[in-house]
C-alpha cells in the first residue's frame, strides 16, 4: 500500500516537473521570438524617398519607399509602402499600397490612378490628366498597409501590443463558446470523433492532406475553365465545405487536446468537459499565435479538419 502511495507520488512529482520544464521552455521561446519581433520593428529605417530624374524608359518603382518623379517616365509609376509624388510626368498608370499619390503643380498623369490605402490629391488648376483617366481608391488601413509592404516578414510575426493579447483573448472565448456548444449538440459524434483521432491520427492526416488538394484543385480549375453561374456554385459549396470542416474539425482538436493536457497534467477540473475544451482552445489559440510558427499550425489545423468532417460518419472500428 505505501508502494503505491510512494509511487503515484513520484510520478506526480515527475507530471509537474514536466509541466514545469514545458512551461519555462515556452516562456523562454517566447521571449526570444518578442526580442527578435523587436529588433526587426526598431531597424525599421525612416521613410525613403526613391527619385527619378530625367527620362526612364520603362516603368518606376519604389519598393519599401515613397517614388518622387522629378522628370518623364514613359510608362508607369508604382510604390509599395509609400507615396508615388509626381512632380513631372508620367505617361501610363500610377498606383501604390500603403501609401498616397501625390500630383504636384505643372505634372501630368497619363494614366489611371491607383490607391490601395492612401488618398489621391493633385492640384486642380495646373495638374494634368487624361480626360478618360479613372481614379481607383481605397482609404483605409493605410499603416497596416505600408507596414506590410516594407516588412512582409510582419505577415509572420506579430507585434506584441495590449490590443494583439486582447484579441487572442476573444478568440479563445469564440472558440471555446463554439466548442462547447457542439459538444452539447452533437456528443456522440464529437466522442467518435476524439477517438478517432487518437487511434487513427495518421489516416486522418492524410485523408483531409488529400481533400485539401483536391478541394482547393477543382476549385482552381473551375475558376479557369467553367462558365460564370457554375464558378460561383462550385465557390459557394467549397466555402460551405471548408467552413463545416474548418468548425468540426477544430472542435474535435480541442477537445481530443484538452483530455490530453488534463491526462497529463491537470489537477484541477480532471472529469470537467469544459475545463478541457477551454485546455484545448488555449493551446491551440497559442500555438498559432506564435511568430513563424503560426502558418504551419494554421495550416495543420486545416488538414486534420477536413480529414475528420470527411471520416465523421465512420465509427472507431474501421480498420488501419
Amino acid at each position: 500500500m505505501l508502494n503505491s502511495h510512494s509511487q503515484a507520488a513520484s510520478q506526480f512529482s515527475l507530471n509537474k516537473l514536466d509541466l514545469n520544464r514545458l512551461v519555462a521552455l515556452l516562456v523562454w521561446v517566447l521571449l526570444l521570438l518578442v526580442g527578435a519581433a523587436t529588433a526587426v520593428s526598431a531597424q525599421s529605417a525612416d521613410d525613403k524617398v526613391t527619385v527619378v530624374e530625367g527620362t526612364y524608359e520603362g516603368t518606376a518603382f519604389g519598393v519599401g519607399s515613397s517614388l518622387r518623379i522629378t522628370g518623364t517616365v514613359t510608362k508607369g509609376a508604382m510604390s509599395f509602402g509609400g507615396d508615388v509624388i509626381v512632380e513631372g510626368t508620367v505617361e501610363g498608370d500610377v498606383a501604390t499600397i500603403g501609401g498616397s499619390v501625390i500630383q504636384k503643380p505643372g505634372s501630368r498623369i497619363g494614366g489611371d490612378v491607383i490607391v490601395v490605402g492612401g488618398t489621391y490629391t493633385a492640384d486642380d488648376t495646373t495638374a494634368q490628366r487624361r480626360p478618360k483617366a479613372m481614379t481607383f481608391m481605397y482609404a483605409g488601413y493605410q499603416e497596416e498597409l505600408r507596414d506590410m509592404m516594407r516588412n512582409p516578414t510582419g505577415l509572420f510575426s506579430p507585434s506584441w501590443t495590449p490590443t494583439y493579447f486582447g484579441t487572442r483573448l476573444l478568440v479563445v472565448l469564440f472558440w471555446f463558446l463554439v466548442s462547447l456548444g457542439f459538444t452539447v449538440a452533437m456528443p456522440g459524434t464529437i466522442s467518435r470523433g476524439i477517438a478517432r483521432l487518437q487511434l487513427t491520427s495518421l489516416r486522418v492526416a492524410v485523408i483531409g492532406l488529400m481533400a485539401v488538394l483536391v478541394l482547393y484543385g477543382f476549385v482552381i480549375l473551375c475558376l479557369l475553365v467553367m462558365p460564370e453561374p457554375l464558378r460561383v456554385l462550385v465557390g459557394l459549396l467549397a466555402i460551405l465545405l471548408s467552413l463545416l470542416a474548418a468548425l468540426f474539425g477544430r472542435v474535435v482538436l480541442y477537445a481530443a487536446t484538452g483530455r490530453w493536457i488534463q491526462r497529463k497534467y491537470a489537477v484541477i477540473g480532471k472529469n470537467s468537459e469544459a475545463v478541457a475544451l477551454l485546455l484545448g482552445t488555449s493551446f491551440w489559440v497559442l500555438l498559432t499565435s506564435l511568430p513563424y510558427v503560426w502558418p504551419f499550425m494554421a495550416t495543420f489545423i486545416l488538414i486534420i479538419s477536413f480529414g475528420l468532417a470527411l471520416t465523421a460518419r465512420y465509427r472507431v472500428g474501421w480498420s488501419n
